[in-house]
C-alpha cells in the first residue's frame, strides 16, 4: 500500500522495487546493506547485570530470549539490543536497568520477580512484562519484532541516477500530532541503507541537492520485509555561466540570485561555475559583475541536468553599459555629445521595452 499526499509540492512516482520475504532471505538482506544505528559487527557480547540489583540470597534463574521479526520467521541472529528494567521506578523517576545484551539472542540470570524486557532492532522495537517464578525453570521467551526494512533511492525525470551524496531522507510518523508536526523517526538517512522500523505507515521526505527539490511520500513497511522505495524527483542539476560570447570562458568573481517566475529567490551563490539543484519550472538568473547587473530567463526540465549561459549583452535596462560609462566619467573628460546625452532625461521603460533606447541611452 502506497499513499502520495495530495498537498505535495511536485507530483511524486514511488516505485516498490522488491519485496523480500521474512526469514533467512530477508535477514540476509539486512544484512548485504550498511546498517544505521549499529556499530560494526562485533563476537555476542556477555549480558551485563547492573551491581546491587540483584537482592542478597537470592535464588538466581537462567532466563532465555530471543526475538524474530515475524511470529512464523527464525531467530534474529544478530544486531539486537536487550534492556531489562524493573518495573518500580526510582527516585528519579526513571526506571532502573537491571541487565542488558548486545548480538542476538540473550540469556540473563534473574532473581524471582517482575520485568520489563525491551529489545530493538535498528529504529524496531518492542517491550514485553516478563515474570521470573520462585521455583522451576522458565522456558525460552521469544519477543515478535513485527518489523521490517526499508530501503530508499531516488531518481531524477524518469530514470535518470542521482549522485548519493545529492541525497538525503527523512522519515516521519504517519500520524499529525495535535500541533500539526510529525513525529522526527530518522533524520538525513542516506539513499541504499537499510532502516529497520516496526511495520507500518511512514511519511518520507527525500531532499535533492540543498535549493528547492523536495519530494513528500506516504510508505508501507511491512514485517519480515525488506521494502525497496525509489522516488521520482522532477528536477534537474543547472550549472550557470557568466560569458562574453556564447560558449566562452565563464567570468569569475560573479555574484549570482536564482529568481523563481513568480520572484522569489531559491538560492544564491559567489562564483564563476555555480551549480544548483532545482524543481522543474521557470526562472530568472541575475549575475552581478563589477557593479553591472545581468539577468537571463530559463526552464528547467525534470531530468534534463545542463549549463545556462548568461551573455554580457543580456544586461538590465536600468544598468546599460552607455549609462553606467557616462555615470563613471567626470564631465571634465566627456566629450560634447557625451555631456549632451548625459544632461539628458533617462528613457521611460515603456521606451525602453519598445527599443527606442538600445543600450541604455538613446543615440540619436
Amino acid at each position: 500500500m502506497l499513499g502520495i499526499l495530495p498537498y505535495a509540492r511536485w507530483s511524486v512516482a514511488v516505485a516498490l522495487l522488491a519485496l523480500i520475504p521474512a526469514g533467512a532471505g530477508a535477514q540476509d538482506a539486512f544484512k548485504e546493506f550498511k546498517q544505521l544505528d549499529t556499530t560494526t559487527k562485533m563476537p555476542k557480547l556477555n549480558a551485563f547485570i547492573a551491581p546491587g540489583t540483584t537482592p542478597q540470597g537470592a535464588k538466581l534463574h537462567s532466563v532465555a530470549l530471543e526475538a524474530k521479526l515475524t511470529a512464523s520467521g527464525d531467530a534474529v541472529k544478530d544486531g539486537l539490543s536487550w534492556y531489562v528494567f524493573s518495573p518500580v521506578a526510582g527516585s528519579d523517576g526513571k526506571l532502573p536497568l537491571i541487565a542488558s545484551s548486545q548480538g542476538g539472542s540473550a540469556d540473563f540470570q534473574l532473581a524471582p520477580g517482575d520485568y520489563f524486557v525491551n529489545v530493538s532492532f535498528g529504529r524496531a522495537g518492542v517491550t514485553r512484562k516478563l515474570s521470573v517464578p520462585e521455583d522451576g525453570a522458565l522456558e525460552k521467551q521469544t519477543m515478535v519484532l513485527e518489523a521490517g526494512g526499508l530501503l530508499l533511492n531516488a531518481v531524477s525525470g524518469s530514470d535518470v541516477k542521482i549522485r548519493p551524496d545529492q541525497l538525503s531522507f527523512s522519515i516521519y510518523s504517519a500520524d499529525v500530532r495535535d500541533d500539526g508536526e510529525r513525529g522526527l523517526v530518522m533524520a538525513d538517512v542516506p539513499p541504499n541503507t537499510v532502516v529497520r522500523l516496526n511495520a507500518g505507515t511512514y511519511h518520507v521526505v527525500s531532499d535533492y541537492g540543498e535549493t528547492n527539490a523536495s519530494v513528500r511520500a506516504d510508505i508501507q513497511v511491512e514485517a519480515g520485509k525488506l521494502t525497496e522505495a525509489t522516488i521520482q524527483h522532477k528536477a534537474a542539476q543547472i550549472t550557470f555561466k557568466l560569458v562574453s560570447d556564447k560558449g566562452g570562458e565563464a567570468i569569475a568573481d560573479t555574484a549570482w540570485s536564482i529568481l523563481t517566475a513568480a520572484g522569489d529567490s531559491v538560492g544564491e551563490s559567489v562564483s564563476a561555475f555555480p551549480t544548483m539543484v532545482l524543481a522543474e519550472g521557470e526562472y530568472s538568473a541575475v549575475a552581478r559583475n563589477k557593479d553591472k547587473i545581468y539577468q537571463r530567463e530559463f526552464k528547467v526540465e525534470a531530468g534534463k541536468n545542463t549549463d545556462v549561459e548568461v551573455l554580457m549583452k543580456d544586461v538590465q535596462p536600468d544598468q546599460g553599459p552607455a549609462a553606467t560609462t557616462l555615470q563613471q566619467l567626470p564631465p571634465e573628460q566627456q566629450t560634447p555629445t557625451e555631456q549632451s546625452h548625459a544632461s539628458q532625461p533617462l528613457p521611460s521603460f515603456e521606451q525602453l521595452q519598445s527599443g527606442a533606447a538600445a543600450g541604455g541611452v538613446d543615440s540619436d
